[in-house]
């Protein structure tokens, strides 16, 4: 990702996950980043720092993309887009730019294919400053295997402008969407709602990135959570597989039609009776709503993104949380999981690879750097140590 006068980060950060030919293949770690591809990433990515550092920004970023592609057509029509810039004089006037690079399909004919091809794409966004921002570019290229070069499926300009090319084919719909594009709401998304099938796909795409966090950390209340299992009763069976290993005392949780609604109750070992939710410990709680995010992506091959996984969960289920990921028969369709977290000692259960540390200066401008890209950082180094010793940065400073 590549993210620009958004939020803490002033400057361009360039966040790159490829890891070098060098890296050793630890089973489960690293998947390539597109099928075929040479390549690859890491399924976990922990973000480290202070507090007020800048983690939860990135994340952020990570979750605005996904909401501008899938949810800004269906936002109320003059409403505020959810981001802040650097607040700084000359960047609140200034433009907000954010890049991801993605894999996505070499061909939509072969979407039904379970072996269809996949290519790397990049989509990015620059929105002007202003009172009323609006988008000045929106543009989404990829890298088929039978170009030599990148082609721009479509780019639109500060005038709301979109050309596209022969692949992405407008045809049919230029008309319609010259109409309805609003100055604020992305080109897929529009695109999206008038059926357009290359369209459709990035949108599905975007559904796959479930987050905690876009302006504000979102904690579901435990009811909308209750509901959320009574919809899916496959997930409670899932779900029940998983609390009778992390041993959180509990053997089971069912859901109940109250006189208000479902409710969850949870049988504890050597209890008499199931107990409701309100009785049980805020580490309990915390996993029962963070759960349907990470099964959600472990099913779909999806990302996603949590802000203070480490929040209230005790730091022996942690590792277990990171295990799933690395798991392929847990993880078969190699999801990914971004997550920010105080808990240093979560350093000793990961790779240079899948670390990043967050850092602001004095004047308040966050930056961004892996620990693989510390000097002389060795895979036998205890992370955990060197960390709280100052050796990586990106920690709080007492005096």
């Amino acid at each position: 990702m590549e993210i620009e006068n958004f939020y803490s980060i002033r400057d361009r950060q360039i966040i790159d996950l490829r890891a070098a030919a060098s890296a050793p293949d630890e089973p489960g770690r690293l998947a390539p980043l597109w099928k075929g591809s040479c390549e690859k990433a890491p399924k976990v990515v922990a973000l480290f720092g202070a507090n007020a550092s800048g983690k939860s920004n990135v994340l952020r970023a990570l979750s605005f993309v996904a909401w501008f592609v899938r949810d800004s057509f269906s936002a109320p029509r003059g409403s505020r887009m959810p981001f802040e810039r650097f607040n700084e004089n000359d960047m609140l006037k200034g433009k907000t730019r954010i890049c991801a690079h993605l894999s996505g399909l070499e061909d939509i004919e072969t979407a039904s294919s379970q072996n269809a091809r996949e290519c790397k794409y990049a989509y990015e966004v620059t929105i002007g400053g202003g009172a009323s921002p609006s988008v000045e570019l929106e543009t989404l290229t990829y890298w088929p295997s039978y170009s030599s070069r990148k082609i721009v499926l479509f780019e639109r300009n500060e005038n709301g402008v979109t050309r596209a090319s022969t692949a992405f084919d407008l045809k049919g719909f230029k008309q319609a969407l010259d109409k309805i594009l609003r100055p604020d709401v992305s080109v897929i998304s529009t695109l999206a709602q008038l059926e357009h099938p290359f369209a459709k796909l990035i949108w599905a795409a975007a559904t796959l990135v479930v987050s905690n966090i876009l302006i504000y950390k979102q904690d579901n209340s435990d009811d909308l959570t209750v509901r959320h299992f009574a919809a899916n009763p496959d997930l409670v069976k899932i779900f029940n597989r998983e609390i009778g290993r992390i041993d959180l005392g509990i053997s089971a949780m069912q859901v109940e039609q109250g006189r208000n609604g479902p409710v969850a109750l949870f049988t504890h070992k050597g209890l008499a009776r199931p107990m409701p939710m309100i009785y049980e410990s805020e580490g309990t709680r915390q996993f029962f709503k963070l759960y349907p995010l990470i099964s959600s992506a472990l099913i779909t091959g999806g990302v996603t993104v949590i802000d203070e996984l480490d929040s209230a969960i005790h730091p022996m289920i942690l590792p277990e949380i990171i295990r799933w990921f690395h798991d392929p028969e847990r993880n078969p369709h190699n999801a990914q999981l971004w997550m920010s977290c105080q808990n240093a000692s979560l350093l000793e259960d990961l790779t240079k690879e899948e670390v990043l540390f967050c850092e602001k200066d004095a004047r308040g401008r966050t930056e961004v750097y892996g620990l693989r890209d510390i000097q002389s950082v060795r895979r036998t180094d205890n992370y955990y140590k060197k960390y709280l010793g100052g050796a990586y940065g990106a920690i709080p400073h007492i005096g």
